[in-house]
């Protein structure tokens, strides 16, 4: 059939006319970006500040794994170390095994690590199960730390928390109606830290804790009724 004249002109091959603008979907499986759905998921409402939190905090969240992982290989066995300590991997870098503080600790509970410690060789810990820090007031240990691995807080000992205190009611005899209280009336800190119930039960209170271990040592159940963790 003979299309009239001008007609083939007027016609389109089938598949090239124009229609409406297709919208673009993002890929489900790429980044969103600025102005699609899904977006404000990594930017938020807020725009660019939410912007600058959301890359802070990511930021803030690898650098941690970095120190932890960094510590791991750095001391893949951990000690309690003396109060005022650096974080460990600052601390291990900072001390130079001089002896001072253990020197001057009045009642020895300040001792090196082993040879076997790897990088914290001949660095100083406290063995809570030898001999427990007694808390003293003016803190000699990391007063006389000239390399500054150990740093004399200037609140003093509210700041300090060598470890975290645990108790087991199974073990502790007050929990099966015996008086005791022996470690409430050991704890250097006092009530602030360690204090008894109405029915003479200890009660732990971590925020005035620093972790000393005294009450570990002189609980009378064993093993003792109370567990001091590393923070």
């Amino acid at each position: 059939m003979e299309l009239p004249a001008g007609a083939a002109r007027d016609r389109e091959p089938l598949g090239l006319r124009p229609g409406p603008a297709a919208r673009r979907e993002p890929d489900p499986g790429g980044v969103p970006v600025a102005g699609q759905p899904g977006a404000e998921l990594l930017i938020g409402p807020g725009g660019e500040s939410d912007r600058r939190g959301f890359f802070r905090d990511t930021l803030g969240r690898l650098l941690r794994e970095v120190v932890a992982r960094t510590e791991e290989r750095v001391a893949p066995r951990r000690y309690f170390r003396p109060p005022g300590a650096l974080p460990e991997v600052a601390f291990v870098a900072a001390c130079t095994r001089c002896g001072a503080c253990v020197d001057v600790c009045p009642v020895h509970a300040i001792v090196t690590a082993p040879a076997g410690a790897g990088l914290s060789a001949g660095t100083p810990i406290i063995d809570m199960a030898r001999q427990a820090c007694v808390v003293c007031a003016d803190m000699p240990c990391a007063h006389a730390c000239e390399p500054r691995a150990l740093v004399p807080p200037a609140d003093g000992w509210a700041s300090i928390h060598m470890g975290r205190l645990e108790l087991d009611p199974q073990r502790c005899i007050t929990f099966q109606g015996v008086s005791c209280g022996v470690c409430a009336r050991a704890c250097p800190v006092g009530e602030a830290a360690l204090a008894l119930d109405a029915q003479g039960r200890p009660i732990l209170k971590p925020e005035g804790c620093v972790g000393c271990g005294v009450c570990v040592n002189v609980c009378v159940t064993a093993p003792s009724s109370l567990k001091l963790e590393l923070l």
